[in-house]
């Protein structure tokens, strides 16, 4: 019997250390992997594949944008005769951007792994360059149809009429700027007195180009296309520097008027804050009622500077009202959040219009990378959800985190904007 056991122990054994070994060597093998992928010099290769698929994403993001405008002129200088290629390339090039971005926003969060981002930008890449083949391709057999079935002095006159009708719409930009200048403080109407010159200028400009475009064009030894391409480029821009200026206007106006009602709702939502308070523990009604303190604090300091700081003022009101929200957390009863949303939600949705505005501009005149751009396409959807929502509270909650967006989407394209910053 001991010799039963001792051959049986010598059998075993041996087993039990190769087992043993091996286990460890493969837990040490895999411990190594999961080090290197989570490397320093990992994680910077996966940002370096992350960064060409955002550099994709810009290019196929700026084809939209410039689809978006063709398709338009298309419609009104051909009344429809064109290809309809172009269209369908915008909207196979708009839905592939948006999965894009979603994609691209979910990698950029710091604790996704590497392999996962080289994985996912690799896609984003592939995708991008796809719908950006089909967009050339569309763009090609327009041009072509273009040249054959319109003539370079009918463009002429199309990009004319266009352009004295953004002269009729446009007025006198100065007089919109000047109207502000004496109401609010500079940074109020710093962005309508950025795009009121660039507009005149760059209307200017398609003038210019039009009217060499117009003696080339009668001359058949010459051609107008270049001249053409040059004089629609300058209209867009002074298109767009107009839309820009008129919303400046609009929204600093707006948020003048509603100034008063958003520091009376939030001045009734504190008063609101204090009764609940009254039913809250010792340590909870005082935590709550330090933290009311402070926010009535901030109130009254915006309020004194309100008249001539309104889109400041309804922004910070707004972050105001959502501070309250989070102090009270579950304070207050279903019926009370619902009420505080209702009164929030207003104010909150103008402060992220202004601020959706103000990061548009600043993407569109920057060098604004794929996260900026990312975070701006965030907050037009979130915005987008916001106004749709039935309930308030959910479309509360939205049209903060559009602000948020918004901000983040500013301050990324303003910063790629400096000299020698790499685009954000």
């Amino acid at each position: 019997m001991p010799e039963l056991v001792a051959a049986i122990l010598g059998w075993v054994l041996p087993a039990l250390v190769v087992f043993g070994v091996t286990a460890i060597a493969i837990a040490a093998i895999a411990w190594a992997v999961r080090r290197a992928r989570r490397s320093p010099r990992a994680r910077a290769a996966a940002q370096q594949v992350r960064a060409h698929a955002g550099a994709a994403l810009v290019r196929l993001d700026d084809e939209v944008a410039e689809l978006d405008l063709e398709v338009g002129l298309s419609g009104a200088l051909y009344g429809g005769d064109a290809p309809a290629s172009l269209r369908r390339a915008r909207l196979t090039a708009q839905h592939a951007r948006d999965e894009a971005f979603d994609e691209y926003r979910e990698i950029s969060e710091p604790d996704v792994a590497a392999d996962e981002v080289r994985r996912v930008s690799a896609r984003i890449e592939r995708r991008a360059n796809e719908a950006l083949a089909i967009v050339a391709s569309a763009r090609a057999e327009h041009s072509t149809w273009v040249r054959a079935n319109v003539s370079a002095a009918g463009q002429v006159d199309a990009a004319r009429r266009r352009l004295a009708q953004l002269h009729a719409s446009m007025g006198d930009p100065a007089a919109l700027v000047a109207e502000l200048s004496s109401r609010f403080a500079e940074d109020e109407w710093r962005e309508a007195s950025r795009s009121a010159p660039a507009a005149l200028a760059e209307a200017a400009a398609a003038q210019q180009h039009l009217d060499e475009a117009a003696s080339r064009a009668a001359d058949p030894t010459m051609s107008a296309l270049a001249e053409l391409a040059a004089a629609e480029r300058s209209l867009r821009q002074a298109e767009s520097d107009s839309r820009n200026l008129e919303e400046a206007h609009r929204l600093v106006t707006q948020a003048a008027q509603a100034v008063p009602d958003e520091i009376a709702a939030a001045r009734t939502a504190l008063r609101q804050a204090s009764a609940a308070r009254e039913h809250l523990g010792a340590f909870e009604a005082d935590r709550l009622g330090t933290e009311l303190h402070a926010i009535e604090g901030e109130l009254e300091r915006v309020e004194a500077d309100a008249a001539r700081h309104p889109t400041r003022t309804i922004s910070a009101i707004a972050r105001l009202r959502g501070r309250l929200d989070l102090a009270l957390g579950d304070a207050r009863t279903s019926q009370q959040r619902l009420r505080g949303a209702r009164t929030a939600l207003p104010g909150t949705l103008a402060a992220a219009r202004g601020a959706l505005a103000q990061a548009e501009a600043s993407v569109s005149r920057s060098r604004a990378g794929a996260d900026a751009r990312s975070r701006l396409l965030s907050a037009q959807h979130e915005l987008a959800q916001a106004r749709q929502a039935d309930d308030p509270v959910a479309a509360l909650d939205a049209a903060r985190r559009a602000l948020r967006d918004a901000e983040d989407a500013r301050a990324l394209a303003d910063y790629a904007a400096l000299p020698s910053r790499p685009p954000a």
